[in-house]
């Protein structure tokens, strides 16, 4: 048997691999009894993990989010996929907030990986290009807007060198082009505007909470897509592409941002986002999307989801030859 270190590192990183684990099956997976289990859960619990334990016929566990960031645990692998995107994150137009951030948790992660790991680190140099016309927003700023729109509370705030401030309904925070903006129903203007982030100075308190309204062809990617062109009521599904699909990346918005072309990115969570994208085919969109190494949930069309079936086959009888 290993020792109990050993162990617990084991039983740590089978929590994070999925969501439910039976008892009996870590049981087995780590060669204990069902008892030693429970004390090794037990003394993870002891150092932060938030584990839950669920009922059923062998009883289970599940690593649930805590409160507060626990030790994490990494394979080589990982550690080295998460410093390549802090490097990436430090230019890319993310904000200087966010950037200032990634790279302070880049030089945290750096400091305690062994030497083998800074290695590889070291000898690959990557510098992160923002798109043309990229214009960074504070990440207080961001943070605000998201909660906002969240909330659905009505939002103040100066834009520009407006003298007056605004007070829109926030509906919506997407990314386009390198830019952050939000998508709001302006309360003065009865009408729906596209603001940029950069611009925007939000003001404290917030106001009153709010009904969302239906946005026009209940569509935010064609919509935003047809401000900018100019149009007023884009039909839903409205296109420059002739295949166009919604996906959710299991990425941070800020790390998919820059890297989106003209596509429309909506945060969800602090580490999932919905993406909207085109392209001239729907295997060359799958292909595209798939450039992001994570997962992809497709919220539609099939045709996408079609796509990704047929690139996989593809791809394993090229791996098979």
């Amino acid at each position: 048997m290993r020792n109990t270190s050993a162990r617990l590192l084991s039983l740590l990183s089978l929590l994070q691999t999925r969501r439910d684990w039976p008892g009996g099956e870590l049981a087995e997976r780590l060669d204990v009894s069902a008892r030693t289990v429970r004390r090794d859960v037990d003394r993870l619990r002891e150092l932060g993990y938030p584990i839950a334990a669920f009922k059923g016929p062998d009883g289970g566990y599940r690593l649930d989010a805590g409160a507060r960031l626990p030790p994490l645990l990494f394979d080589d692998d990982q550690a080295v996929a998460l410093a390549i995107a802090l490097r990436m994150a430090t230019g890319a137009g993310a904000g200087a907030g966010i950037e200032e951030a990634a790279a302070r948790a880049l030089a945290t992660v750096r400091q305690v990986m062994p030497a083998r790991l800074r290695h590889r680190i070291d000898a690959l140099e990557v510098t992160a290009v923002p798109p043309p016309g990229a214009a960074t927003a504070d990440s207080g700023v961001l943070t605000a807007l998201g909660a906002a729109v969240h909330a659905r509370e009505v939002l103040r705030f100066d834009y520009g060198d407006a003298e007056e401030p605004r007070r829109v309904e926030p509906h919506h925070l997407v990314a386009r082009g390198g830019r952050w903006y939000l998508l709001a129903w302006d309360l003065d203007r009865a009408d729906w505007r596209t603001f940029r982030a950069d611009r925007m100075r939000p003001r404290t308190p917030t106001g009153p909470r709010f009904t969302p309204r239906d946005l026009p062809g209940d569509d935010v990617a064609a919509f935003v897509t047809a401000r900018f062109r100019g149009a007023e009521a884009p039909a839903r599904g409205a296109a420059d592409w002739p295949c166009r699909g919604d996906v959710v990346l299991g990425l941070p918005a800020s790390a998919v941002a820059p890297y989106a072309r003209d596509g429309l990115v909506e945060p969800l969570t602090a580490d999932r986002c919905r993406l909207t994208l085109g392209s001239w085919s729907w295997p060359a969109l799958a292909a595209a999307l798939a450039q992001f190494d994570t997962t992809v949930e497709v919220i539609g069309p099939p045709a996408l989801k079609n796509a990704f079936a047929a690139l996989a086959r593809r791809f394993a009888a090229t791996a098979g030859q």
